[in-house]
C-alpha cells in the first residue's frame, strides 16, 4: 500500500535513461527499417515511437497501403519493388496476410522489431524536448510516455530523425522549409511561379461491413450535412472503404504540424457525413446491411516540414533520372500533388506524372545540412515541394530509412559525422554494405571482396535455352497493343514467331520498341515496323524478322498492335526475366495509357505498356529463333539481384525439376555460411492492406535448398546425409542465409534445389559464400 501525504512543491516524473549507439525517433516504416538495419550491424538502437503500433500510416490507426516505385503495377518501372528490410516486411506479410488485414501487419512489423536484442522499443513515447552538446550537435532527447508516466532521456553520439513532422530536427535548429517553392528557385519547371504556403492534406479513412441483416445507422450531430459541399460526391459507392478514399483529405492550406486537430474534427465530420449520405439518402439500397465497422482516429499525414541536406531532390532529378555518385536508395512513385482544398476542392483528387524510369536518390539529401549528428528518413528528408511527390511514399521512405541505419553503422565504425560518410571511400563501403542486405541501388552492382563465390567455377545440371514457349490453348484478343518483353544481347535481333487467331481479312501492325534509356522500361523508341496480311483461321503463324541491329544488351519490346480481329496464342510457362505487357492503364495512378501533361512542365510525354496482375499475364506463345541464351550461371556473380536491363539470373531448363549447381575451387576455402537471392517477384507491389492477392508465395520463388560438400561421401555407417551442409525448406523470401553448424574446407559445394512448380523453372539471382 502506497499512502503519499501533503509534499512541498512539486513531485517529479519517473525518469529513466537510455544510452544508445543511434537514437531513431519514429517507428513509421523509415524509422522500423533504419533501427532493424543499425541493430543488425551491430549497433545499439533505442526506437521511440509516438503511438502505440509500428508502422505510421501503414499501421492499424491508419491503413494505408505501402507502396513505392512499382505504383500498384500502373507505371513502366518494371521489377522496381524496394528491396533489404522493407522486402523482407512485404514478402512475409503476404504469406502471413495475403487478405490485407492492417492489424496482422502490425504484428509483423512488432516481430520484425522485437526479434533484434540490439533494439530497445519504446511506444507510447513521444520526444518533446532535445539537450544539445554544442550549437550543431544533439546531445540526448527528452521523451514522455503517458501510458506508464514516465519521461526517458536517451543520449546518443548519432541520431535519426523519422518522426514525420521532424520534431528532432525543428528542436535541434536544423534548416527546414514548408510550402512550395518557386519555379526559379530551382528551376522545376512544374512549379508555380511564385512560392506559396499550399501544403498535401491528411487523410482519415474508414471501414464498413455487411452484417447479413439490416441496419440503422443515425449520424453524429457533427457529421457533414449537406453532401453537395464534397464536389465529388457522386463518386461515391457503397463498398467503398479504407484507403480506396484516399482523396477524403482537407488541411492543405493550415499549418499541419500545429493545426491537425483542427483538420483530424474536419475529416470526421467529412467521413461520418459521407457514411450518412451511403446509408441515408436512399441512393445505396445495397448498404442496407453494412454497418460502420471502423473509423480512423488519427488522419494520416503527407506533409509538413521538408529539412535541408547538403542535396537537395528537385523535379530533374526524378524526370531526367540524373546519376547520383553517393545514391543509395531510389524512389519511382509518380509526381504526386493533390489540391490543397483536398475533398472540398472542384479539382481533381490528384494528378499524377511519371517518370520513364526509376531514379537514384542521393545519400546527401538523408542527413541535416547544419546539425553534424542528425539523420533524416521518412518524408522529411532533404527534397523540394515537387520532387517530395514522389519521395513521400512509404516503400521509398523504408528504403531511405534503411540507407541511414547502415550509415549509422559506418559512422560509429569509423567515428565519424554523417556528411564523412558522403565523400570516397566511405560511400562505396555504405552502397556495398547495402547491397549485401538484399538493397537495390540502381545502376549499382554489388562488388564484394570477401565473397568466396567470386573465385569458383560454376557449373549446372542446365541452364534455360529459351527457344519457345508452348501453347497452352487460350488466346487473348488484342483489344489493346500487346507485347512480349524479351532480354536480348547485343546483335541481330531474333526472329520471333506468334500463333493467332483471325475473325475476318485484316492487317496486323507489328512493332519492335526499344527503350531510349537502356536500363529503362518505357518502350518510347521503335526500331522497325511491319504489317502482316492474315486471313481468317486459327493457330496462324506470325513470323516477325525485324531485320534490326541491338546496340547493346537490353530489353525489346515485340508488339502487336491492337487489332479486334485478331486474338493471340497464350502459354502457361512463365520464367524470371520475361514479361507479357499491353498499351494500357491503372486507374489507379494514371488518367489514361498515355501520359501528356501540360506543355512546359519538364514532364515528359510517354505510353503505359504494364503488364496484368496473376493469374492473367499469361505470356505469349512464341518461338524465338535464334533461341535467348541469357540464363546462364555466369549471372550469379554479375552483382544484380534483379532483372534490370537483363534478366540477371540463372534459370534451370524446364523440364529440370530437380537442378544443380557445383561451385568448385583451384584450392579449398573455409566456408562457414552460404547465401542467397531468390526471385519473389520484384514487378509485384504486395500492397500491405485491403487489397487481398490470390498467392501467399511468389510463383518464382524456389521452396527448397540443400547444400552439400560432395568431398564427404557417405559415413562410416552408409549415411549418404553426411555431406549435407545446411538445407532450406518452405522458402518464400528474397534473400536467405543458410549457417553451416561448423565452418567446412572444401574445394567444392553442391546445391540442390527443388523447381517452384508447374510450369516455371527454377530460377536464382545470386549465390555468395563467406568464411
Amino acid at each position: 500500500m502506497i499512502l503519499s501525504g501533503r509534499t512541498e512543491g512539486k513531485r517529479p516524473l519517473l525518469k529513466r535513461e537510455w544510452q544508445s549507439d543511434l537514437a531513431v525517433v519514429g517507428g513509421g516504416l523509415a524509422g522500423v527499417c533504419g533501427a532493424i538495419t543499425a541493430a543488425r550491424a551491430g549497433l545499439k538502437v533505442v526506437l521511440l515511437q509516438d503511438r502505440p503500433v509500428l508502422g505510421g500510416n501503414a499501421s492499424s490507426e491508419v491503413r494505408l497501403w505501402i507502396l513505392g516505385a512499382t505504383s500498384h503495377m500502373g507505371n513502366n518501372n518494371r521489377w522496381a519493388r524496394e528491396g533489404g528490410v522493407i522486402d523482407e516486411i512485404l514478402v512475409e506479410n503476404l504469406y502471413r496476410n495475403p487478405e490485407g488485414n492492417a492489424l496482422v501487419l502490425d504484428t509483423v512489423l512488432l516481430e520484425k522489431v522485437l526479434v533484434e536484442s540490439n533494439i530497445t522499443l519504446l511506444l507510447n513515447t513521444a520526444v518533446h524536448d532535445l539537450e544539445k552538446g554544442d550549437a550543431d550537435t544533439i546531445k540526448s532527447v527528452r521523451a514522455f510516455c503517458p501510458q506508464n508516466s514516465t519521461e526517458y532521456v536517451v543520449t546518443a553520439p548519432l541520431f535519426c530523425d523519422a518522426s514525420g513532422d521532424g520534431v528532432v530536427g525543428f528542436l535541434a535548429g536544423a534548416a527546414f522549409r514548408m510550402g512550395t517553392e518557386s519555379r526559379r528557385e530551382f528551376g522545376e519547371r512544374f512549379a508555380p511561379a511564385e512560392a506559396n504556403h499550399e501544403l498535401l492534406g491528411h487523410s482519415l479513412y474508414f471501414y464498413s461491413k455487411d452484417t447479413g441483416r439490416p441496419v440503422k445507422f443515425i449520424a453524429p450531430s457533427f457529421a457533414l450535412k449537406d453532401i453537395t459541399q464534397i464536389p465529388r460526391y457522386r463518386d461515391f459507392a457503397a463498398g467503398d472503404s479504407g484507403c480506396r478514399l484516399w482523396w477524403l483529405e482537407w488541411g492543405g492550406k493550415l499549418d499541419t504540424i500545429h493545426e491537425t486537430e483542427t483538420i483530424k474534427w474536419e475529416l470526421w465530420k467529412v467521413a461520418y457525413g459521407v457514411w450518412d449520405y451511403i446509408k441515408n439518402s436512399g441512393k445505396f439500397p445495397e448498404a442496407a446491411n453494412l454497418t460502420l465497422e471502423w473509423v480512423g482516429t488519427i488522419p494520416g499525414k503527407r506533409e509538413s516540414r521538408r529539412f535541408e541536406g547538403d542535396h537537395m531532390i528537385i523535379q530533374q532529378d526524378l524526370v531526367e533520372q540524373r546519376p547520383q555518385a553517393d545514391a543509395v536508395s531510389f524512389g519511382g512513385w509518380a509526381i504526386d500533388l493533390h489540391p490543397s482544398d483536398g475533398v472540398y476542392s472542384e479539382k481533381p483528387g490528384c494528378q499524377q506524372w511519371h517518370a520513364k524510369g526509376v531514379y537514384q536518390i542521393p545519400y546527401r539529401s538523408l542527413y541535416s545540412r547544419n546539425i553534424r549528428n542528425l539523420f533524416l528518413a521518412g518524408r522529411i528528408i532533404s527534397a523540394s515541394h515537387i520532387a517530395f511527390g514522389s519521395t513521400r511514399v512509404m516503400a521509398t521512405c523504408a528504403l531511405n530509412g534503411q540507407a541511414v541505419g547502415m550509415a549509422a553503422a559506418l559512422c560509429h565504425r569509423y567515428r565519424l559525422p554523417p556528411s564523412a560518410i558522403a565523400a570516397r571511400p566511405y560511400i562505396g563501403e555504405l552502397q556495398a554494405e547495402l547491397l549485401k542486405q538484399g538493397h537495390f541501388i540502381p545502376g549499382v552492382a554489388l562488388e564484394d571482396k570477401s565473397d568466396l563465390a567470386k573465385a569458383a567455377a560454376f557449373t549446372a545440371s542446365s541452364e534455360l535455352r529459351l527457344g519457345e514457349l508452348r501453347p497452352c490453348g487460350e488466346t487473348r484478343e488484342l483489344d489493346f497493343a500487346r507485347a512480349m518483353m524479351l532480354p536480348v544481347q547485343a546483335g541481330p535481333m531474333p526472329k520471333v514467331t506468334c500463333l493467332v487467331d483471325v475473325t475476318e481479312p485484316t492487317e496486323l501492325e507489328l512493332e519492335l520498341r526499344i527503350s531510349s534509356k537502356p536500363d529503362n522500361h518505357t518502350p518510347d523508341t521503335t526500331l522497325k515496323t511491319q504489317r502482316f496480311p492474315l486471313h481468317p483461321g486459327k493457330r496462324q503463324s506470325v513470323v516477325m524478322e525485324f531485320g534490326a541491329v541491338i546496340d547493346e544488351p537490353r530489353y525489346v519490346f515485340v508488339c502487336l498492335m491492337a487489332n479486334p480481329h485478331v486474338a493471340v496464342h497464350l502459354s502457361d510457362q512463365r520464367l524470371t526475366g520475361v514479361l507479357a505487357v499491353s498499351q494500357k492503364f491503372n486507374r489507379a495512378v494514371a488518367k489514361s495509357s498515355r501520359q501528356d501533361p501540360p506543355p512546359g512542365s519538364g514532364i515528359e510525354s510517354f505510353e503505359f505498356w504494364i503488364p496484368e496482375r496473376r493469374p492473367g499475364g499469361k505470356n505469349f506463345a512464341c518461338r524465338i529463333e535464334p533461341h535467348l541464351d541469357l540464363f546462364t550461371v555466369a549471372n550469379l556473380t554479375n552483382g544484380f539481384a534483379r532483372p534490370t536491363r537483363q534478366p540477371n539470373a540463372w534459370v534451370a531448363a524446364f523440364a529440370d525439376k530437380q537442378p544443380c549447381l557445383k561451385l568448385t575451387w583451384p584450392t579449398v576455402r573455409k566456408i562457414s555460411r552460404v547465401e542467397f537471392r531468390f526471385d519473389t517477384d520484384f514487378d509485384h507491389p504486395m500492397e500491405s492492406v485491403l487489397m487481398g492477392h490470390p498467392e501467399r508465395v511468389m510463383p518464382f520463388c524456389v521452396p527448397e535448398v540443400v547444400v552439400s560438400n560432395p568431398r564427404a561421401g557417405p559415413s562410416a555407417t552408409g549415411n549418404h546425409s553426411a555431406g549435407i551442409l545446411a538445407r532450406l525448406t518452405d522458402n518464400h523470401h528474397s534473400r536467405r542465409v543458410l549457417e553451416f553448424a561448423e565452418p567446412v574446407t572444401t574445394d567444392c559445394l553442391e546445391i540442390h534445389f527443388t523447381a517452384p512448380g508447374g510450369e516455371i523453372p527454377a530460377a536464382l539471382f545470386a549465390v555468395h559464400c563467406y568464411a
